[in-house]
């Protein structure tokens, strides 16, 4: 950070006129004169010392870029240049001309009798700046920077919640298309911190936040549109309205009713019932991407506050307007009309959902087989019969996601490599919409639940031949297994053996918890996978509710799947990090 008063002229004040306290005497004026450039120590600080037309500078000895001494730089023209990157500053204000470097620190300056008096005072709001350091970064994508940003807001107690309500402001700002997979990934990324090592909740933002900002590089500015005039409307026409515009694919009418709904008052249960009926109108749209992006994008609300819904939901309006509908898509209509079946089982669903008290789910095994099954419509009508029956829409929607886990769990490693995100988007959706039953049940939405089923149903050539199961006996020690995870995900092709390693170290007692936050260790240290991110984050939520290692299991296949990557984005972390610390990166450390 820079100060207003950097430097004076070399014309000496007078003696009598008492410094503050806060000023030290450094060296003299002939002595910087002499070595053109000179560091001193000074209130714990390491200063570099000019002397440029008369006048002498005070500057932190540390390029704020990647930390490189500024005293071994050139000084032309009141432009400081570091030798290492080349970043250039202005003298007296320590601004940066190369916004990817940061404003060096400077520091006022009195001559007193030939001597330099330095003023070493912190200055500026330091969470302030790195705010707005932040949000270059974002503007920028500009990952170095991001990452310093998050360490130093995280070491100055903000909570993480602080950095997700940026990057929720700068996505849905400064991204035509609203809403998308950066959202998406911090949101996830934001779910997953509980779990996480201290340590790692910041890469965790850090990774988020960097994915907002690539998504959002060299993309139009989004112009929000503004509610109808007045207010006082019924919920109820709101959410007819939004349904019929996303039917035709209009998507401006679709946002102007989202935030003209939001002005209204509607609840936040309101809210999320009109959003889940219209992304379940039409069946699995964008493989599912949109009712897991309309769920994200509530749960990202919940963390961050209600407050910015005018802002956060009206960015889904061109996801539900122009995504993919299965109506389309020649899978879903031969050889058999799975949409047809689907159908039919929504017209039937207000009877079935609404008759009855809720009970337990009874006959799960045969319910699972039913949808594991070569029959799609016997998965249907044994849905329908649960619920029929009185059983929990959730716990139907929960056993409808355990089955698109097996999937993932028992798909052979001989399948195509791209088939694993096959697999996966059935589950982040069979998972999302059961996160959305939770928040606000509805007929509407429990069609979602079918659609999950007919997508594990087309899945199904995806477990020709199965992958077996992992049936450890529980006889190894948890603690050597959990050393082992990092290490077999340092190695390719360990799919089996890392999901066998998984489950045996649950059979064996091993403290969930402790898992958990190595799993994410082992996450974060690769590079950034969307699906891969969606994948773990769905298997811990659903883990939480269930504890059912299935979901664990299928988790970790599929993060070996994908591993190990060149893990340069934890690189640029971790250079961020030894910089906050004072290292010298420029220095060999053996």
């Amino acid at each position: 950070m820079s100060s207003a008063l950097p430097c004076l002229s070399l014309v000496s004040m007078s003696a009598s006129e008492v410094l503050p306290s806060h000023y030290v005497r450094t060296t003299s004026v002939d002595e910087v004169r002499q070595n053109g450039a000179m560091v001193v120590h000074a209130g714990g600080l390491t200063l570099a010392l000019f002397v440029d037309a008369d006048r002498v500078y005070a500057v932190e000895n540390r390029c704020p870029h990647m930390g490189f001494p500024l005293h071994r730089g050139t000084l032309k023209a009141g432009i400081l240049t570091c030798h290492w990157h080349h970043a250039r500053f202005e003298l007296e204000s320590g601004g940066t001309f190369d916004p990817w470097a940061d404003d060096a620190r400077v520091f006022p300056v009195e001559v007193r009798e030939g001597d330099v008096w330095v003023d070493v005072t912190a200055n500026g709001d330091l969470v302030e700046h790195h705010r707005r350091r932040l949000g270059d970064g974002l503007e920028r994508n500009l990952r170095l920077v991001v990452a310093k940003a998050v360490i130093a807001l995280d070491n100055a107690g903000l909570p993480p919640t602080d950095a997700l309500t940026i990057g929720l402001e700068f996505g849905t700002r400064y991204r035509a298309g609203g809403w998308g997979r950066g959202l998406t990934t911090l949101a996830c990324m934001v779910n997953l911190i509980p779990w996480l090592r201290r340590d790692d909740r910041r890469l965790a933002l850090y990774q988020g936040l960097s994915e907002v900002a690539l998504e959002s590089a060299g993309t139009a500015p989004r112009f929000p549109i503004r509610p109808l005039p007045g207010d006082g409307r019924n919920p109820a026409a709101f959410k007819r309205w939004f349904r019929q515009f996303v039917e035709v694919r209009d998507a401006e009418g679709a946002e102007r009713c989202i935030v003209s709904a939001i002005r209204a008052g509607m609840t936040p249960t309101q809210l999320a019932d009109m959003l889940f009926a219209a992304a379940t109108d039409h069946r699995y749209v964008t493989a599912g991407h949109l009712v897991d992006f309309t769920n994200k994008a509530l749960e990202s609300l919940d963390a961050a506050g209600w407050q910015h819904a005018a802002r956060v939901l009206p960015s889904l309006a061109g996801e539900f307007a122009f995504g993919e509908r299965m109506e389309e898509a020649n899978a879903w209509r031969h050889p058999v009309d799975v949409v047809a079946l689907v159908e039919e089982a929504g017209e039937r669903l207000p009877g079935a959902v609404l008759s009855g008290q809720r009970r337990r789910l009874e006959g799960l095994e045969e319910l699972l087989d039913a949808v594991l099954g070569d029959d799609p419509r016997t998965s249907v009508e044994t849905l329908l019969r649960a619920l029929e029956q009185g059983a929990d829409p959730v716990e139907v929607a929960g056993a409808v996601a355990h089955t698109a886990a097996l999937r993932i769990a028992r798909f052979h490693t001989s399948n195509e490599f791209a088939d694993w995100d096959t697999a996966l988007h059935t589950f982040t959706f069979a998972s999302a919409v059961e996160q959305g039953l939770r928040r606000a049940p509805s007929p509407e939405l429990v069609r979602g639940v079918f659609d999950a089923a007919m997508s594990v149903y087309l899945d199904r050539f995806l477990n020709v031949p199965p992958a077996r199961l992992p049936e450890p006996d529980g006889s190894e020690d948890p603690e050597t297994l959990l050393e082992e995870l990092p290490r077999c995900l340092d190695r390719q092709q360990q799919v089996n053996e890392t999901g066998t390693l998984v489950a045996g170290y649950l059979a064996a007692g091993g403290d969930p918890d402790a898992l958990l936050s190595a799993f994410g260790a082992a996450l974060l240290r690769e590079d950034r996978n969307f699906h891969t991110i969606q994948m773990v984050e769905a298997s811990f939520r659903q883990w939480a509710d269930t504890r059912d290692r299935v979901f664990l299991v299928a988790a970790a296949r599929y993060l070996a799947a994908h591993a190990p990557t060149p893990r340069a984005q934890g690189q640029t972390f971790t250079i961020a990090e030894r910089l906050h610390r004072g290292e010298r990166l420029y220095e060999d450390p053996s």
